[in-house]
């Protein structure tokens, strides 16, 4: 059974195997108005929906990387209990190749540092784009990288991407080895709900099991 009070990240204490997940969010000018507001906003509801699971609470890991004019680290990893949604602001370009290599560093380094604390062995890390533009700045390597990690029977990372109305998915579709999706307006809300049943399965499996991840409800699937 789930100890309800053990829900912090600190590995001393917590000893679960960590469902890694780095959110890189798009915060270019063109995010700007309704957009971002309703990003801000499905943050809030991704942080209320993990609380209310408790393997989620004590397994999902995330982190949050921002791309617009620079690429910031808005939130270091964290569990859900000690989440503070930061509140996003729009402006700058879209450098998302930078954002995208940045992210999967982040990824892969909180791997070692569960295997430095002699965590159980964790999930893969799950790395999700969000985006409502195309890359400003060089993205092939960034490209080539995803698609080296997240392919074959043993994954290094799973990488996701989501557009939002304006985003070039054609571009989207040569990073992603998955095809991308285009949300549904700016629901953003019905995404963080989808993430989080699909994190909610992950978090309550064995470590190295393949998920299932529930049919795309929030979007189309670009084809």
């Amino acid at each position: 059974m789930i100890e309800e009070y053990v829900k912090t990240n600190d590995p001393d204490v917590n000893r679960d195997p960590r469902v890694p997940l780095v959110l890189l969010l798009d915060t270019s000018s063109s995010m700007e108005g309704e957009k971002i507001a309703q990003l801000n906003a499905g943050l809030h509801v991704l942080r209320d929906a993990l609380m209310e699971d408790p393997y989620a609470q004590r397994r999902v890991d995330l982190a949050i990387v921002t791309f617009g004019g620079t690429v910031a680290t808005a939130t270091p990893f964290t569990m859900a209990p000690e989440f503070d949604p930061p509140m996003l602001s729009a402006a700058g370009n879209t450098p998302m190749g930078t954002a995208i290599l940045q992210g999967i560093d982040i990824a892969l380094g909180r791997l070692a540092y569960y295997q430095n604390h002699k965590l159980p062995k964790a999930f893969v890390p799950w790395v999700f784009l969000i985006t409502d533009g195309e890359p400003t700045d060089s993205y092939e390597r960034a490209a080539a990288r995803v698609r080296q990690l997240d392919s074959g029977e043993r994954p290094q990372l799973q990488f996701f991407a989501v557009g939002v109305d304006g985003a070039n998915m054609r571009k989207l579709a040569e990073i992603s080895r998955r095809p991308p999706v285009m949300l549904n307006g700016v629901n953003f809300r019905d995404f963080f709900l989808w993430l989080t049943i699909s994190l909610s399965r992950v978090s309550q499996t064995q470590t190295g099991v393949s998920i299932q991840t529930p049919a795309v409800t929030f979007g189309t699937v670009y084809a």
